[in-house]
């Protein structure tokens, strides 16, 4: 791990990534102390204001400061990405380790159940999942992470299968090794790069799913501030108020590249003949 780390910091690019999520992480635990508001703080008086000293992001329809609303965000969008993805990770893994280890009619029930999910566009499916039920980051979390399992399920199983049949699987067979064992000691350890790929990527993708949802209403909720709510208020003023659109725009495009870029990264270090293709 120590290694997989120095060639990181070593990647331009990755270091960029980890820079901006190293900041964003930052910002978000520190809100609080950077921010000079409060987020749920309005001042009729001084609505749709354009940047300023006072207001270097402007302030939203309801006189809110948009930087602040932007920093505590921030908090949201790294904490939906991070849990969602750790419940896809057990799911995923879990189903796709069972699958591939036993084979058989197992693995024919949790694949055709995994094609079954496929089936339906994760962000319809999440859509139609949170329309039955109160729309909160808790439910958001929940509902991303267990409707956006199948794709790792997949890849872990077929890890697995490769896996399975190498010697120091089959001589832990022989040994009379328990199967919790093998799990945890040697097909986990031998399976970390590729989770470590789909974790970076999907955190982006689950930031930007959130995004969408509160921009559609069906996400985060008000007073709690999401850049998709300030996305969302900014619609109906774009062509007055543009840097309700501008920044919180930025912030996702930037943030979801920060982690793209990372998982690009990893893939290359544990797959050097990716790397030599580029």
């Amino acid at each position: 791990m120590k290694n997989v780390l120095i060639k990181l910091l070593k990647n331009k690019f990755a270091l960029t990534g980890l820079t901006v999520i190293t900041l964003l992480i930052v910002v978000a635990l520190f809100a609080p102390v950077i921010s000079p508001y409060t987020p749920s703080e309005q001042n009729v008086f001084e609505r749709l204001q354009s940047p300023s000293i006072n207001h270097i992001f402007g302030t939203d329809d309801l006189g809110r400061d948009v930087f602040t609303r932007m920093i505590f965000g921030a908090r949201i969008s790294l904490a939906v990405g991070f849990i969602s993805v750790f419940i896809i990770l057990v799911i995923g893994t879990f189903l796709g380790i069972i699958s591939g280890y036993y084979g058989g009619k197992i693995d024919y029930i949790i694949m055709r159940f995994t094609d079954i999910v496929l089936c339906f566009p994760t962000f319809f499916l999440i859509i139609l999942v949170i329309a039955f039920i109160e729309p909160n980051i808790y439910n958001v979390m929940i509902v991303i992470g267990v409707t956006s399992w199948p794709g790792l399920a997949r890849l872990v199983r077929a890890e697995v299968l490769s896996l399975k049949e190498r010697e120091f699987i089959l001589v832990s067979k022989m040994m009379a090794i328990s199967n919790i064992k093998i799990f945890f000691v040697h097909i986990l350890p031998n399976i970390i790069s590729p989770l470590m790929v789909y974790s970076s990527l999907a955190i982006g993708g689950a930031i930007l799913t959130e995004s969408a949802l509160s921009f559609l209403g069906l996400g985060v909720q008000p007073p709690m501030p999401s850049w998709g709510q300030i996305l969302t208020s900014g619609k109906d003023y774009i062509y007055m108020a543009w840097w309700l659109s501008l920044f919180p725009g930025i912030a996702i495009l930037v943030t979801v590249l920060a982690f793209n870029l990372v998982g690009e990264a990893i893939r290359d270090i544990f797959d050097p003949k990716e790397e030599n293709i580029k």
